[in-house]
């Protein structure tokens, strides 16, 4: 890169970060830190944990904003002297570091414009991910559970925490279906672009004739609700068992029928929990999901009406994939809504996620 080239990207660097401060409202974010800090400071602050945990997580949300920007606008002013210094001094050295400043400036710039982009009802809450296998019994089970080692690993990159709410193993190898509930500021956000089918072409570990098989898995993601979302749940509409929980967690398991199944009879959803020690904890858990459960159904109407207003049809099915992922004859990952590929498939099921999210996320608003 020539050096008039870095600086006409620098001035190109330095308009987006002005944007960002335009529409980040920068001065009421930071208020409203201070109005949070004096709330925790109260005596009675962790009286309700429930509150105080709201107070925590808004206010952890905020400061990643502000911290987030006023490192772009650092990092900007630190490059801006770098690249006055290497006009004067033609240092070959503080070139190269120049342009590795731009690089990392770049990713960054780009990482809290995505961040900004989740403004969505819900994009900051956590978020419930479920994987349900299609056919093809042991073949789909074990790729449900590739699917959830990926998820896990993108999770632990982002640093967040993440809890096994039910999980059913498969007969073989893999798992019959998992919940997991990610916790993190903007879970929903990012993993929302993570909902539909996805398909696996590959040899088969379980075909001694070493054949290519063809595997799909659903992915269902939705936010997570707390008690401050009215959703009307009648008691006679549901239908509560109670059954020994299966899967690792302690003495109890398998000691207590701790776990909790809950069906919602009119529209037939069915959640179930057993990560908690007791069955009371399971039921406030499992209840939560069926809230978000519900929830995201009457989302979907609605929209599925306007589709129709429009004119629009939405093919639902296994056919419906979201994203391919080819392990032979060739290696590639392709998103077919955005028509992102990445060759490193070992990567991404590693949990390198954020160029199908990315582009995702941006597709939207465009």
């Amino acid at each position: 890169m020539e050096l008039v080239e870095i600086n006409h990207e620098l001035e190109k660097i330095a308009g987006r970060i002005a944007d960002f401060r335009g529409s980040l409202d920068l001065e009421n974010k930071q208020d409203r830190i201070k109005e949070l800090e004096m709330e925790m400071t109260d005596p009675d602050f962790w009286n309700d944990q429930t509150t105080a945990q709201k107070v925590i997580n808004e206010s952890n949300g905020l400061k990643e904003y502000v911290e987030g920007f006023t490192d772009l606008e650092e990092r900007l002013t630190d490059l801006q002297v770098s690249y006055e210094l290497v006009k004067e001094e033609n240092d070959p050295e503080l070139f190269s570091d120049l342009e590795q400043g731009m690089a990392e400036l770049r990713e960054r710039a780009n990482a809290f414009e995505l961040q900004m982009l989740l403004s969505e009802p819900y994009d900051a809450n956590n978020a419930i991910l479920e994987l349900h296998p299609g056919a093809g019994g042991t073949e789909s089970q074990d790729w449900a559970s590739m699917l959830l080692r990926m998820y896990q690993r993108w999770a632990d990159d982002k640093g967040f925490h993440v809890q096994t709410v039910d999980y059913l193993p498969g007969d073989e190898a893999g798992v019959k279906s998992v919940t997991l509930l990610i916790k993190g500021h903007n879970a929903y956000g990012y993993l929302k672009a993570e909902k539909g089918v996805h398909r696996l072409v590959r040899i088969s570990p379980f075909d001694s004739s070493g054949r290519r098989h063809t595997s799909f898995v659903s992915c269902d993601v939705m936010p997570e609700f707390d008690d401050d979302v009215e959703v009307d749940i009648r008691t006679e509409d549901i239908k509560i068992d109670t059954y020994r929980a299966s899967g690792a967690g302690g003495q109890h398991v398998n000691t207590t029928d701790s776990a909790v199944r809950i069906t919602h009879i009119p529209t037939n959803v069915v959640v179930t929990c057993q990560s908690e020690r007791s069955q009371i904890q399971n039921r406030e858990q499992a209840m939560k999901m069926l809230k978000s459960k519900l929830y995201q159904l009457e989302i979907e109407r609605q929209q599925q009406e306007l589709d129709d207003i429009r004119g629009e049809q939405k093919e639902i099915g296994w056919g419906s994939q979201i994203r391919s992922y080819v392990f032979h004859p060739y290696s590639m990952v392709k998103d077919h809504r955005t028509n992102v590929e990445v060759g490193n498939t070992q990567g991404v099921m590693d949990g390198d996620l954020d160029p199908f999210i990315d582009a995702y996320l941006r597709s939207q608003i465009n």
